[in-house]
């Protein structure tokens, strides 16, 4: 039995199996040449970032669009930076922004799809088949040393002036015979499991990036640790294994891997495994101030993707404004297409501007008002109240309360107009929004809107206003029969009929029927600003709007 075998066998005794074991459990995915196999691949170290839903939703596109496979697979080696509940967030953060998933975990207990365990923690035994024959090839060997021996050698190394790191001459477990190993391995000595690396200081790595395109880079010389002393494989070497076992073709990761890159690719060339594509982007940028600056976890509440969940955005306008960060030509398109959903639209990652994105919440909020404007009063609300169920429970029992009557308040400006309202852009504005169609919220939208009332106006005057229009009402009039009523009260007053009359002679007049109208909508919302007034009277019950019109004719 030669060396390598012996130290294999000495390290792994409980691995019975080979590689090609392994391999058979793992068959190559049947699809088409140009389908392509993505994945989500989180540390469960906290909440997933806006960054991070980003990247995912790239690689998503990419599988969907080519008829491919989009999995998610948990990378949880680092057990000491695990945080509870941070992979049930992860679901259910990607099923909330409509990210579907091919395969992977579905709940904390289950998981789907042929390709599994997608749980690092759970492959352990995977891991170490693919470890134990590195030792057998004589690629991999165990490095006993301690933190303080590792940090002699790199002072060492700092005197001499070279290269510091563990390789070549300074890897000093590299060539252990059998008996020094054992020897260690009695004394109860903790060991990692390194890498043999074939690469060498002067060596260079020539790399075609997705989106940062040619690169040159050093050639890994170091002997990395693919196994810690838990027993626990590393991160380098779990998903180089996962990622061919599983069949992924495409990895889009964020641009702070890249310097990982030639780590990666000798590790496929170790192990003789066909790599994917690798396409690394920069991160999404926000303004502060004057410059931009990367998102922080610590000081951005808009940094995790939960906060847009929260706020009520809906999952397509947020991927719809991804689109736009992805591609320059998607705003164009939708133009032509507004009636199509974003997915028809194919992303092309080659084409990703290689600088980072800036995320414009501006933006994002017109993005998500065009969205919510093509919703049915109906889709609208069923929105609105599955949002409102989880974060508002008192908007959930006013809108439940009478479901017409909520249908009605959201199809103002919707039904009868080919440029409908764009007032909305998250539900968490839909309460504040249309707060004063509910007497429960508001308790006396008179006694608040005095204030609002305009200024040339005498209070006095603005009552007289209202009773002459609360005498006339009727709330079987048209909107033409309607507004002649304004008119006339508002000439009865002293207020020009129409704004031409006002803006040719306005010394003649108090106001214009504006003004007046202006009055009737503060008496009956509190609010100066609000959808279409006739809208609003005819949403309304009748016997509301004379409540209101009474109540502040009485004060």
């Amino acid at each position: 039995m030669s060396y390598n075998t012996e130290l294999a066998d000495l390290l792994f005794p409980e691995v019975t199996i080979s590689p090609i074991e392994i391999f058979s459990k793992y068959p190559p995915r049947i699809l088409d040449k140009s389908a392509m196999v993505t994945r989500f691949a989180p540390s469960p170290t906290g909440f997933i970032t806006i960054g991070s839903l980003y990247a995912t939703f790239i690689s998503e596109r990419l599988a969907h669009q080519s008829d491919g496979v989009f999995y998610l697979r948990v990378e949880d080696t680092d057990k000491k930076r695990e945080v509870d509940g941070s992979i049930a967030d992860m679901i259910d953060a990607l099923n909330q922004f409509g990210i579907d998933i091919d395969e992977g975990p579905t709940t904390l207990k289950y998981e789907s799809g042929e390709y599994g365990p997608y749980t690092q923690s759970s492959r352990v035994y995977i891991y170490n088949v693919f470890i134990k024959e590195l030792i057998k090839q004589g690629l991999a060997y165990p490095c006993f040393c301690n933190s303080n021996q590792l940090q002699n050698i790199r002072d060492f190394q700092q005197t001499q002036k070279v290269t510091t790191g563990y390789y070549g001459q300074w890897a000093a477990h590299r060539n252990f015979t059998l008996d020094q190993v054992k020897e260690e391995i009695n004394d109860g000595k903790p060991y990692v499991i390194r890498l043999k690396s074939p690469g060498k200081i002067t060596g260079r790595v020539i790399y075609r990036d997705l989106v940062k395109g040619d690169i040159i880079m050093p050639e890994n010389h170091q002997d990395i640790v693919i196994m810690k002393s838990d027993g626990i494989p590393t991160y380098h070497l779990a998903h180089v294994i996962d990622d061919f076992l599983m069949g992924t073709t495409h990895v889009i990761r964020g641009d702070e891997w890249l310097s990982s890159i030639p780590i990666h690719l000798q590790l496929f060339e170790v192990f003789s495994f066909k790599k994917p594509e690798y396409g690394h982007i920069a991160p999404i940028m926000k303004m502060d101030g004057d410059s931009k600056r990367k998102f922080s976890k610590r000081k951005d509440p808009d940094a995790a993707a939960k906060y847009y969940l929260q706020e009520g955005y809906p999952s397509e306008a947020i991927c719809e404004y991804f689109m736009t960060l992805i591609s320059s030509g998607f705003e164009e398109w939708k133009m032509k297409h507004s009636d199509q959903p974003y997915s028809n639209y194919n992303v092309d990652i080659c084409k990703m501007n290689v600088s980072g994105a800036l995320f414009d919440i501006n933006k994002l909020n017109d993005i998500s008002k065009d969205f919510v404007s093509r919703l049915s009063a109906e889709e609208v609300l069923d929105r609105v109240l599955i949002w409102a169920q989880k974060y508002d429970i008192q908007l959930y029992n006013l809108l439940t309360k009478d479901k017409d009557y909520s249908i009605r308040i959201f199809n103002i400006g919707r039904s009868s107009s080919n440029k409908p309202r764009k007032d909305i852009a998250k539900w968490s504005e839909v309460k504040s929004f249309f707060v004063y169609f509910f007497d429960e919220m508001i308790d006396s939208p008179t006694s608040r809107s005095t204030g609002d009332l305009p200024k040339t106006i005498p209070y006095g005057i603005a009552k007289q206003l209202v009773n002459d229009y609360l005498e006339v009402y009727d709330s079987n009039d048209d909107r033409e029969q309607w507004f002649e009523k304004v008119k006339d009260i508002s000439e009865k007053h002293g207020f020009a009929r129409d704004m031409k009359l006002f803006k040719k002679n306005p010394e003649d007049y108090q106001g214009h029927v504006g003004d007046v109208a202006t009055i009737l909508r503060i008496t009956l919302t509190g609010r100066a600003n609000t959808p279409d007034l006739y809208d609003i009277i005819q949403t309304m019950s009748d016997d509301r709007v004379r409540n209101r019109l009474i109540k502040f004719s009485s004060e």
